[in-house]
């Protein structure tokens, strides 16, 4: 003889089986959630890298660059929390939208002002894309034209 489960045996399975989908999901969400805040906090602090080693970084971003015929490249991508006004002045391109920059992407524009600024390198921080409507992802692009 067949045995052949009740459809209340069904729906009993069916509920622990999207239960434990839904538990599985909140899982992997809560897990995003930690490592975006541990990213946000990580770039909110300084680097603690000198100047001499942004430098050797940078030197080797802008050859290669040139060497594939660019006058420019990306060489940061944050995102927009890391402004005190989540990107909003970039966006407008305010006056003093430098201010609202916090950690990496501020020592990034203190690095240019001091060490390539003189030399003739251009910077430009601007909305990468814009999620719901909302400024998202900040890019930095370093320029030599």
């Amino acid at each position: 003889m067949i045995d052949l489960p009740s459809v209340k045996d069904l729906q009993a399975k069916i509920a622990a089986a999207e239960a434990a989908k839904a538990s599985a999901a909140l899982k992997t969400q809560a897990a995003e959630e930690a490592e975006k805040r541990a990213l946000l906090d990580r770039l909110s602090k300084p680097s603690g890298l000198s100047d001499d080693e942004v430098m050797q970084k940078a030197s080797i971003i802008i050859n290669r660059a040139v060497e594939n015929g660019q006058m420019s490249v990306q060489v940061f991508r944050f995102p927009n929390h890391l402004c005190t006004d989540n990107g909003r002045a970039i966006n407008q391109a305010e006056s003093g939208w430098e201010n609202t920059l916090t950690g990496i992407p501020r020592e990034i524009l203190e690095f240019w002002r001091r060490q390539l600024k003189p030399r003739g390198y251009h910077i430009q921080y601007q909305i990468l894309d814009f999620p719901n409507g909302m400024p998202g992802d900040v890019v930095v692009t370093l320029s030599w034209h």
